[in-house]
C-alpha cells in the first residue's frame, strides 16, 4: 500500500542544497554590497560605510554611457539578424525533408557548442584575411554567430509542434505562403521567436571572449568592466555597471522563460 504522506528531504541533503545556492549566489550579493561602498580603493569587509553616490558618478561617467550605447546597438542588430536566419533555417531543417538536413541542423548550432575563443580566432582571422578592418560591424557578425542558434534551437522546436493539417488547411482555402506564414505559423511560434529574440539579445550584451577578437580598439559594456578591474580608477563604478549587466541579462532571461514554459499548447499540437 502506498502511504499518502510525502516524504521530506534527508538533512544532509538539504544542507548541500543551501550550501550550493549561497556558493552560487553569495559573490553576486557582494556584488551588489560594494556597490554602495564608501571605499574607493579596495573591498573591505563589511564595507566601512555605505552610500548611492557611485550611481551618480556612474551617471555622469561618459565611457560608461559609450560603452554601454555600444553593447545595446550590437545586441540589437545581432539580435534582428538572428530573428531572421535562425528562423528561415529553423523552417527550413523542420518543415522540409532533404539529402544532408541533419547535417546543416549540426552545423547551424555548431558556433554555440565551440569554446568562444575557438570562434573569435577564426572570426578574427577570416577579417584579416578578407581585409575586412574591426569595427562595428565585425562585432556584430561575430556575436550574430551565436545568436542565430539561440533563435534557430527556440523556433525550431516550435515548428516541429505545430500541427502539417494546418498549413495544408490554409493553403487549401486559397491562402499564400505569406499569408500562411503570418496568420497561421507567426501566431503559433511568435513567443518562442519572442523568448529567443530575448535570450540572444542577453547573450550579446555580456559576451566578453568574442568581442575581444572582433572588436578591435572599441569596448563593449562587458569589455570597459574587463579594463576596469585590470586598471582601476573608481572600483565601486565597476560594481554598480554589474549590478546594470546583471539587470539586463537576467530580465530578458526571465521573460523568456515565461514565454516558453507552456509552448506546448499551441493550436494544432498534437493533431
Amino acid at each position: 500500500m502506498r502511504s499518502d504522506r510525502s516524504t521530506s528531504a534527508p538533512l544532509g541533503l538539504k544542507v548541500a542544497a543551501i550550501g550550493g545556492l549561497a556558493f552560487l549566489h553569495i559573490p553576486i550579493l557582494l556584488i551588489f554590497l560594494y556597490a554602495f561602498t564608501t571605499e574607493e580603493k579596495s573591498y573591505q569587509f563589511p564595507p566601512p560605510g555605505l552610500t548611492l553616490q557611485w550611481f551618480a558618478v556612474t551617471w555622469n561617467r561618459p565611457d560608461v554611457w559609450a560603452a554601454l550605447t555600444l553593447s545595446v546597438k550590437v545586441a540589437t542588430i545581432a539580435t534582428a539578424i538572428a530573428l531572421v536566419l535562425g528562423t528561415l533555417c529553423a523552417a527550413a531543417v523542420s518543415q522540409t525533408r532533404f539529402f544532408g538536413r541533419e547535417t546543416i541542423s549540426l552545423l547551424v548550432i555548431l558556433p554555440i557548442a565551440l569554446p568562444g575563443i575557438i570562434t573569435g580566432i577564426a572570426l578574427r582571422s577570416a577579417f584579416s584575411m578578407a581585409d575586412i578592418p574591426f569595427s562595428f560591424w565585425t562585432i556584430v557578425l561575430g556575436h550574430a554567430t551565436f545568436c542565430i542558434v539561440v533563435v534557430y534551437n527556440n523556433a525550431v522546436a516550435r515548428f516541429r509542434r505545430v500541427s502539417g493539417s494546418l498549413i495544408e488547411a490554409s493553403m487549401d482555402l486559397g491562402a499564400d505562403g505569406f499569408q500562411t506564414f503570418r496568420h497561421v505559423i507567426l501566431p503559433n511560434i511568435g513567443t518562442a521567436l519572442l523568448a529567443g529574440g530575448m535570450l540572444a539579445f542577453a547573450l550579446s550584451f555580456d559576451e566578453v571572449i568574442v568581442t575581444t577578437f572582433t572588436g578591435g580598439q572599441q569596448s563593449t559594456l562587458p569589455i570597459w568592466m574587463l579594463e576596469e578591474l585590470i586598471r582601476p580608477r573608481q572600483r565601486p563604478v565597476t560594481n554598480v555597471v554589474a549590478m546594470v549587466v546583471m539587470l539586463v541579462t537576467f530580465l530578458p532571461i526571465l521573460a523568456a522563460y515565461y514565454l516558453t514554459r507552456d509552448g506546448d499548447q499551441i493550436a494544432g499540437a498534437g493533431k
